[in-house]
């Protein structure tokens, strides 16, 4: 045949043609009939598309390795398969598969069924670190050709798998955009997975790459567009379902070989110019035919007693690389890059796979229920890995009416023709199958809230008869079923969590979820299952469990509830929640009450173990990856010690990650951060004086070199706009709180005070927040600022700035809370003193502004404020408030007996002497205790204010 490769004649053995020279003229009718009609209706153009059509099935026939082209997922696909199996017992089959996945299909046993092999790698080698982490999925499902080919080559002695796609890693060499969608064993684009994971079973597989063998859908939109019109149908699943599915569940195998090639042969034939992926299919067949040539070459294999199972759009290949007879240079193979990939068993599920391929929903369950009713039909006995839960035993040796090996078939006839020319064969309408539908989806519709009843059950059974009748079929279909049900029953609104069309979902198959089985579980995941035992749970099961500790009682379930909060620490917030206890620093509870979902989490944690051999481990890989992240800062070291002290316990770790917040905080160059870190350091300081005899060295130093940095930054902050009030607040609470640590260690209060005096601030809160700092370093007396706060108050200029200034002396209470009795004054003179039409648009900005800047003050403000007004409605009229009350004057006061404070001091001179001699103060002593008591009260008297201010700080 023109155009055709040449290649060395067939065996005799070939289970489909005996040589080319039997098969060329197979398909010359068929070829002169579509020729002859196009040359007719469509030009050459066509009559060329319609001859290559044909001449892609005579090539893929003659080809002496036989090829086996599948659909994913395909009930027809496995069927075929299984007999094929049977009836050729190949002894080597190639896979379309990703290579490095091989060591895994053997775990399948302990699985059940969907689950996906996965590759996985956290830190790249080769590849952008921006792409991390990388995961490549597979799913695998019992009603799928790949499954049987599978179960058949590990359960069948001296049966050799061979998988031959590129490795996870060649995914991304091949396609480092990754900017591929569903094709033909192709990855799909992560948008569309976004878009089709709406629930938690559907977002089992995540942001991973789905890579799948033989997915047939046309490439060209207005052909799928174009199919589906005049198919009726709505999604393609269905359009596949009703015209290639159905008819070829009971065909024979030469007439599914050769639809499903020349099937793949049409969409590869009409798809768009400048197709993306037409160069990355082509090298993957290029890939896939140099691995099978290089291991028959190796092993000296027959070719006639292997079998290639790809995809039908790969089967229908024009690259010069097809068949074992081409004489072109094998594919140059790049070698893997250096990232270290991790592969492991997670759990599928129907939805899933759905969303991860752009399927139509439920489409998978409906292949699922088609497959066992196939199955049961036809007779033919699938494969199953033995040990599988459910699984059945291999037959041993030769199945009854197959033959034991390759033998000699009979020439393949032309069976595209017949296939084409006549209309599919109709099922008689099953009236029992469609009532028991009908009914049950009543009975689960009353049960999700739905006011269905027997009516509706009749008016469904009559509306899928006649979806049925107008789409060309008097069996109606799951789908037409779909349609009537939510046509009849789901009215105007949904009443529960479940839809008409979930409900015929579970219906008919439901969404099922796989499961992998312990033994095939990482090392991590089983000692996790391991030391949780003693809470006597079943945790692989996917329902929500609750646990109960009691510490006191039972401290044998310590290390569980230890463990149980790493968990929490590692896997998502719904796997392990906490329902009573809590963990923080220098707090541990008596009793906890845990909702665990681990089973319904079983991916999450089987990723886990890609990471290390215990969550100990894990955890502190992932500390120090934080604080060693270039984008690190000194809060994020300072929360990864805090998660090391709560979680890991010890002082190693946290000493580690403690000097490294160090380094952090002395190369910051901003103060975003600065709330956190004075929260997180307040803390962490309060629980090592609790808890050690001294603090740590990396303490010591991050208070020494905080007090030094915020003094440097503090005019810059001041006057950055960038900078808020907050974050200023926060510093100033730094140096304060921490003053007198950091004075011990050996810092210089006067780099304080010429920071405060260096600053010169515009904004209105940040001027409020350093007169509040002024204030403090006592450069500023409380008599000052209360006058310069009656100044505001009276320039009606400011006024409308007024609840800055507020939100100032708010946030001033963070360094300086003894100011909170001014605040409650200030904020209480503007009440009373200001108009109402100068109030009342006042106050909703006042309001605005303190929840923006300072909510978390607020609590302190209103406490005080508590504290300074009277608990009563009756107690208002006669109050008076403190800033308003007159002290008598200390000269009038009554001189009292001398306290024990002067007794003290007069009896133990020494001491008094030693601090006198250490102030630079001479040491002169009255001669009595009343002599010095009486010199007390002078000096009270000579400065009345300070009692008075006394008086108002205590608020007495």
């Amino acid at each position: 045949m023109a155009g055709l490769p040449g290649g060395r004649p067939r065996r005799d053995l070939d289970p489909v043609v005996s040589g080319p020279a039997a098969t060329a003229g197979v398909f010359a009718e068929l070829r002169e009939q579509l020729t002859g009609a196009a040359r007719e209706f469509g030009g050459d153009a066509v009559s060329g598309i319609l001859s290559g059509l044909v001449d892609d099935v005579d090539r893929a026939l003659r080809e002496e390795l036989e090829i086996f082209p599948v659909c994913h997922h395909s009930p027809a696909s496995a069927l075929a398969m299984a007999r094929r199996l049977r009836e050729k017992r190949p002894s080597v089959v190639y896979l379309e598969l990703c290579e490095d996945l091989a060591p895994l299909l053997d775990e399948l046993r302990n699985c059940r069924l969907p689950v996906a092999l996965q590759a996985f790698a956290g830190e790249l080698d080769g590849l952008p670190d921006a792409w991390a982490p990388l995961s490549v999925v597979a799913p695998i499902t019992e009603a799928s050709a790949e499954y049987q080919a599978i179960s058949y080559a590990l359960d069948t002695p001296g049966v050799e798998l061979v998988l031959v796609d590129r490795s996870s890693d060649h995914v991304f060499q091949w396609d480092p955009r990754r900017e591929t969608a569903d094709g033909a064993g192709h990855e799909t684009g992560n948008a569309e997975k976004a878009e089709k994971a709406a629930d938690d079973d559907g977002a089992l597989h995540g942001d991973s790459v789905g890579v799948e063998i033989g997915d047939l859908r046309p490439r060209f939109a207005e052909l799928e567009a174009h199919l589906l019109h005049h198919g009726k149908v709505r999604h393609w699943s269905e359009w596949w379902d009703q015209y290639v599915e159905q008819p070829l569940t009971g065909a024979g195998y030469d007439t599914y070989r050769q639809v499903m090639v020349l099937i793949g042969s049409l969409f590869r034939r009409l798809r768009p110019e400048g197709d993306e992926r037409h160069e990355l299919d082509e090298n993957r067949e290029r890939y896939m035919w140099t691995r099978m040539r290089e291991h028959l070459a190796a092993t000296g294999t027959d070719p006639s007693a292997c079998l290639y199972v790809c995809g039908a759009f790969h089967a229908a290949s024009r690259v010069e690389q097809f068949g074992l007879a081409s004489e072109a240079e094998p594919f140059d193979i790049t070698p893997r890059t250096g990232t270290r990939w991790q592969y492991g068993l997670i759990p599928s599920s129907h939805s899933a796979i759905e969303a991860q391929f752009g399927l139509a929903s439920g489409s998978v369950s409906i292949a699922a229920a088609t497959w066992a009713k196939a199955v049961k039909r036809s007779g033919v006995k699938p494969f199953r890995l033995e040990g599988r839960n459910g699984a059945a035993k291999p037959a041993k040796g030769p199945v009854k009416g197959t033959k034991p090996g390759p033998g000699e078939d009979p020439p393949a006839a032309d069976r595209l023709s017949g296939f084409l020319a006549s209309p599919p064969a109709l099922d008689d309408l099953d009236e029992a199958e469609l009532l028991g539908w009908c009914v049950d989806i009543v009975r689960l519709a009353r049960r999700n809230g739905y006011m269905a009843s027997t009516a509706d059950a009749i008016a469904v059974f009559e509306t899928s008869v006649l979806l049925a009748g107008m789409r060309g079929r008097a069996r109606p279909t799951p789908y037409d079923f779909q349609d009537a049900a939510i046509t009849c029953i789901e009215k105007d609104a949904v009443p529960g969590r479940r839809d008409v069309r979930r409900l015929c979902e579970i219906l008919l198959g439901g969404d099922r979820i796989g499961q992998v089985g312990y033994a095939s579980l990482p090392p991590l995941a089983r000692d996790v299952l391991d030391r949780l035992e003693p809470l006597g749970l079943d945790l692989e099961k996917r329902t929500i469990q609750r646990a109960l500790l009691d510490l006191n009682a039972a401290p044998d379930l310590v290390p569980c509830s230890d463990l149980l909060w790493v968990l929490r620490r590692l896997l998502p917030e719904d796997a392990v929640r906490p329902i009573m206890g809590s963990r923080t620093l220098g707090e541990r509870s008596i009793q906890e009450s845990w909702d665990l979902a681990i089973g319904r989490n079983q991916r999450a944690l089987v990723e886990l173990g890609y990471e290390g051999v215990t969550v100990e481990q894990v955890l502190e890989q992932r500390l120090r990856r934080a604080v060693h992240d270039p984008k690190a800062t000194a809060a994020v070291a300072l929360r990864a010690v805090e998660d090391a002290v709560l979680y890991l316990g010890g002082r190693r770790i946290a000493d580690e990650l403690g000097a490294r917040a160090v380094e952090l905080l002395a190369a910051e160059r901003t103060v975003d951060d600065a709330p956190e870190v004075l929260r997180r350091i307040r803390r962490l300081l309060a629980h090592y004086r609790a808890t050690e005899p001294e603090l740590p060295g990396w303490c010591r130093s991050f208070v020494t070199a905080g007090y030094a940095h915020y003094c440097t930054l503090l005019p810059t902050a001041f006057l950055d706009e960038d900078a808020g009030v907050r974050q200023v607040a926060a510093m100033l609470g730094f140096l304060f709180g921490m003053e007198s640590l950091a004075l011990s260690l050996g810092c210089d209060h006067a780099q304080l005070e010429l920071a405060v005096r260096q600053s010169h601030p515009e904004a209105p809160a940040k001027v409020a927040l350093l007169w509040a700092a002024t204030s403090q370093l006592g450069l500023m007396p409380l008599a000052e600022l209360r006058g310069r706060c009656d100044e505001l108050l009276a320039n009606p200029l400011v006024v409308p700035a007024f609840p800055h200034y507020m939100s100032g002396f708010v946030q001033a209470l963070e360094p300086a809370p003894t100011l909170a009795p001014l605040v409650v004054e200030v904020m209480s003179k503007a009440f009373a003193r200001l108009p109402d039409e100068v109030l009342l648009p006042w106050l909703p900005q006042l309001i605005t502004t303190l929840r923006e800047h300072a909510r978390e003050l607020v609590p302190v403000l209103v406490r005080e404020a508590a504290r300074t007004f009277p608990a009563t409605l009756d107690a208002v009229d006669s109050w008076v408030p403190p800033w308003e009350r007159s002290a008598p004057p200390a000269a009038h006061a009554a001189p009292a007996a001398p306290g024990p404070v002067s007794t003290l001091l007069v009896g133990n001179p020494a001491a008094c002497d030693a601090v006198a001699t250490l102030l630079g103060h001479p040491a002169e002593w009255t001669a009595t205790a009343d002599d010095a008591y009486q010199e007390v009260v002078a000096l009270v008297g000579r400065h009345s204010g300070s009692p008075d201010a006394v008086a108002a700080l205590l608020a007495v």
